[in-house]
This record gives structure tokens, sequence and C-alpha cells, in this order.
């Protein structure tokens, strides 16, 4: 053993990433590595370590840890941590004396340092607001249709810069929705959003110090999106040689932990020994499961017997006749991230149905999905579309731009589809991308009505945002909580604070069964308590109906159920269910004035 190469290996483990830089005993880079982790800490660090052993062999390492999540496995695998700043300051310092301000940008943080000659370094931070981070800007990608690389593209195409509010991923939404009805280009739009967040990460963080050059950008976010940068350097009127861009931004605090590593002589682990441990050591968990909430289902045959009894709500539907002339009614749901149509026949039966994203335009939309369906029926002669309402946040729009015969309030398609399916319900919540509504019924009729307002925290977006935060596809997402074991209590949070939950969580090596099933416990809870203030479960009623794409995810269904202690219907194509609601209305008129 004593004849092995010793290395100082900085690790950061972020909300999203693990990064490594492994230097040698001159301080050279001889070793890096980026990739997310997907909330799966131990299995990608042994990827990690895998790869660096193809690289140099067995070796002794000299390990210091950083990073958001990092604290957990430092702590509880005995290794050496420092704070993600000190170890940026330390890089800083050691290798750019001419710095006078470091800012860096994570997923889920940000930060600023101001250097001055004789002076201790002034650290800040952002505090619980993702605003102005990379999530603010994956979040936007989302609206948009498209990846953060596309949007770095569309950003270097501006004509024009729009304000919009960085604060808060979840009130830049309505800011963006705004510019994407009013027909603004996505390239004005990617760039005003880089500008926003330079507004942000400067205004929270500066708080009035002169940002002085030279100035040093690190982050994944600065180190794959340039046009960020330059965002940066119009709102501080920077020129390019008052900036440093290194070639490894995003690997900065690890080199500085590396650095740090062997300026402290930490004692030294074979790498084989390291990967002994990430092969066959346990991961960091909490063995007590403190704060954890019961299991949604006890096993699969439990899961299963559970959809089998949910079956029974199916809307009717009918094969489209074109053999005689036949008369349709058309419902449009219009939402804030998808567009959904459905057709019925003069009996009320679906003969044809579309669900699409918007991607940023519900006009060119709505416009495929007609032509989609000229093309499913071949549009004969003697179809006819004797009626046809839409509903939902294009309402205006589409039924101006279409000639549609009438517009019809949300929460009355939901209460026309659900009453149809169910038709003594008591109480409908339906949840979309961005909006929930519920409704409290009485002797049939509409008796309160509650939406929310600014926060997204009980929406599909919610769930969606950290499914993709963490790697994963919604629909995996939601398979996956209905095996969690022991679902994590991540709270009644909005988006931004759940960070903090869900980092905690990950610290405590939870599984991500556990943290995605966690919130679909918290869509739940945040509907009730939040939005609602439900004092007593009993207003509800016992015939409760759930419509709206996010209730496709059956956990949320459960979540609910258990909650209130009542059980749940929903019909099987409960992300279709304000269009349907708007046919039936398009339809129910229609034949009023026969």
């Amino acid at each position: 053993m004593s004849g092995l190469n010793t290395y100082s290996l900085g690790v950061d483990i972020g909300s999203t990433t693990l990064k490594v830089a492994v230097l040698d005993d001159k301080d050279t880079l001889v070793f890096s590595d980026y990739r997310r982790h997907n909330a799966n800490i131990r299995l990608t660090a042994r990827k990690v370590a895998t790869t660096l052993y193809r690289h140099l062999g067995n070796c002794r390492l000299r390990l210091v840890i950083t990073g958001s999540v990092g604290m957990g496995y430092a702590d509880r695998l005995h290794l050496h941590f420092v704070q993600e700043v000190v170890a940026s300051a330390e890089f800083i310092k050691r290798r750019y004396p001419t710095v006078r301000t470091f800012v860096d940008m994570g997923g889920e943080d940000s930060k600023m340092i101001f250097f001055e000659h004789g002076k201790v370094p002034d650290i800040r931070m952002n505090g619980s607001c993702a605003g102005g981070t990379g999530a603010f800007i994956d979040q936007t990608a989302v609206l948009l249709g498209v990846d953060t690389l596309e949007l770095n593209r569309l950003a270097a195409q501006v004509q024009t810069v729009y304000p919009i509010a960085s604060r808060c991923g979840v009130f830049s939404k309505t800011d963006i929705q705004n510019l994407i009805a009013r027909k603004v280009s996505r390239a004005d739009i990617a760039t005003s959003v880089f500008h926003a967040v330079a507004l942000q990460v400067v205004g929270s963080l500066a708080r009035g110090t002169d940002i002085l050059p030279q100035v040093f950008f690190c982050g994944g976010p600065f180190a794959f999106l340039p046009e960020l940068k330059k965002s940066f350097m119009q709102v501080l009127q920077l020129s390019d040689t008052d900036c440093i861009l290194p070639e490894n931004a995003q690997l900065i605090p690890a080199s500085g932990c590396a650095l740090l590593a062997a300026e402290n002589s930490i004692e030294s682990k074979t790498l084989v020994e390291l990967l002994a441990v990430l092969r066959f050591g346990k991961d960091p968990v909490n063995t007590q499961m403190e704060g954890r909430l019961p299991a949604l289902f006890a096993d699969r045959a439990d899961y299963a017997a559970w959809t089998a009894h949910k079956e029974g709500k199916r809307v009717p539907r009918a094969a489209l006749r074109t053999d005689k002339p036949v008369n349709c009614y058309l419902g449009i749901d219009s939402g804030s991230t998808t567009t959904k149509l459905v057709l019925l026949d003069e009996a009320g039966n679906i003969v044809y149905q579309d669900y699409r994203r918007n991607k940023g335009d519900s006009f060119r939309t709505f416009s495929d999905a007609l032509t989609a369906l000229k093309e499913a029926t071949d549009f004969p002669d003697n179809l006819h579309i004797a009626g046809s309402a839409v509903t939902g946040y294009g309402e205006s729009l589409l039924k101006t731009a279409f000639n549609l015969d009438y517009g019809i309030v949300e929460t009355i398609a939901h209460f026309t589809a659900a009453r149809k399916i169910t038709p003594d319900v008591s109480f409908i919540l339906d949840i979309g991308g961005q909006d929930m509504k519920a409704v409290f019924v009485e002797n049939g009729s509409i008796r309160r009505i509650e939406i929310n307002e600014a926060c997204s925290s009980g929406c599909g977006s919610f769930i969606e945002t950290f499914a993709n935060m963490l790697g994963y596809k919604v629909e995996d997402f939601a398979e996956m909580s209905c095996d969690a074991k022991h679902p994590c209590d991540l709270g009644t949070r909005c988006t931004v604070f759940m960070n903090s939950k869900v980092k905690q969580a990950m610290r405590e090596g939870a599984e991500v069964e556990d943290i995605a099933a966690g919130f679909s416990y918290s869509v739940v809870k945040n509907c009730l308590f939040k939005v609602l203030k439900m004092k007593n479960i009993q207003e509800l009623g016992d015939k409760i109906v759930v419509q709206g794409g996010t209730f496709k995810n059956h956990s949320i269904v459960r979540a609910l159920e258990l909650l209130t202690g009542c059980e749940v219907s929903y019909s099987d194509i409960p992300e279709l269910m304000g269009a349907y609601g708007a046919a039936l209305y398009a339809r129910e008129q229609t034949q009023m004035k026969k």
C-alpha cells in the first residue's frame, strides 16, 4: 500500500448533481466528473469511483466533501466537510488573486463573495428562495417546451427584453404566460428570463455593495449557458476583460475542496476501500424513520386491487359513424400547459379525444389538434360540428380566433362533467398544471368555489418540477410513489421552500420512492389545509370526485383518501374532464335551441 500514489479528492454533492475533482501533488487537475445523481447518490458515486479507478488505478485519496446534500453524507461516513463558499473562496484566493467579486449559481442556490486585500472575504448566499437560480431557469424551459440548451440558443436571437418577476418560479409563470399569450417570441422570453435572473442575483446578494472587476463566474448554469453570462455582463456593465469564466466553472467548489484536502494533510483512504464502502456499505439513513407517513399501498397486490375497484367510473364511448349525417359537439379545455379536445355524438358518447402540451403556444396547439381531428376522421361531408364550447386559460383567445359558439367558466365545466358521472357529487377537486379549483356542492347546486391564487404548490407543475429536478419523467415518478414504504413528510410548503425539505430527506438517505410519495401527500395537504384551510373534513361530504391531469397519478388519489378517510372517485379521463364538461355544455345549449 505504501507504493500507491496519493491524490487530493474534492467532492461536491448538490441537490441535483455530483461533481468531483482530483488533484495531484502539484495541484494539477488529473481527473474530474460531473453528473446528475437523480437522488441515488451512492450509486452515482460508485459509478464515478469506478471511472476514477479506470483512470488512476488504486491510489490513496485525501477526501473533502461539500454541497447542500454532502453534509449529511460527510457526517455519517466520518469524512471532512466544508461549506461550498469556503471551498470556492479558497480556490479563488489560490488560483485567481486578482478577482474582486465571485458569483456562483447552482441548481437551487446562488452565492456572492467580495474579496478585498487584507480583509476576510464577505460571503453572501440566497435564502430559501430559488428565484435567480438554475431551478428557476429549468422551470422556464419546461414552460416553453424546450431544454435549457435550446433556451440558451433562443436567447442568442434576442430583440426585446421584457420585465419578468424572478423573485419566485411561481410568480414568474404569470408573467411568462402573459408574454406567450401576447405572441412574444420565445427568443425574447428566454433572454428576458436570463435578464431577470441577473437582476435577482445582483439585487438580493449585492445589497448596495459595488460589484468590482474582475468578476469570477462559476456554477453549472454559467458553464453551460453562455447567454446567461452575457445578461450578467449587461446588467453589471462589464466588458470581457472584466470577467472570468473558467473552463470547468461547474467544478470550482469541488476543486476548492481538493486544495483544502492537500493543505490540511487529511488522512487518506485507498480508492479500493472507498469502492467497498460505496458498493457494500449502507446509505446514511435515519433508521428511526422520524417524520415519515403511512405507506400508500401495502404492496403491489394491494395497489392492483385498489385500481380494479376504481374501474367503475368510465365515460361512455362510441365509434364515430359517418355512413349518414351526424351532428357532433366539440369541447375544448385550453389550459396553462395543455390543450384538450373532446368530441361527443348526439347521445353524449365520446367519439374522439385529444390531449397535447401547449409548448408555449395555445393557438398553434389547438390548430394542430383540429388538423389531427380532420386526419383521424377524414372529416366527411356528413360530419357536422353542431356546437362548440371552450374553457380554460385560453378561452377568450380561441373563442374569438376560431369563432367558437360558447365560452364556459372552468368550474362550471368541471361541475358539469363530474355530475354526469356522479350525479350526487358533494365535492369536486380539480388540479391542473398551475391551478386548483375546489367546488362544494349541496342539493345538486354549487354552494361554494375556492381557487388557488399565486401559489402552485398543490398543482401538477409542482410535482413535475421536482420529478424533472431529480431526473425522472413525471409518469415514472408517480409510479414509484406507489411502491414507497416510508413516505417522507414534506409538509405544506410552496415549491421554493420545499427544496430544503427534499435536500434534508436526501441527506438522510431517503429512497426516491419515499420522496415521490411525500410529494403526493404534500399536494393533498396543500389543497386541504393551505388553500381550502379545512378545519372539518366532513365539509367535503361522502361523494368526492377528483379531476385534472394531476389525478392520473394514483398516489395522489390514494393520499387524499388516507388523509380524509373518504373514498374518492375519478373517471377514466381525469385529464379531459374540463373538455368533456365543455362538450356537454355545447350539446345542451345547442339542443335547447332546436
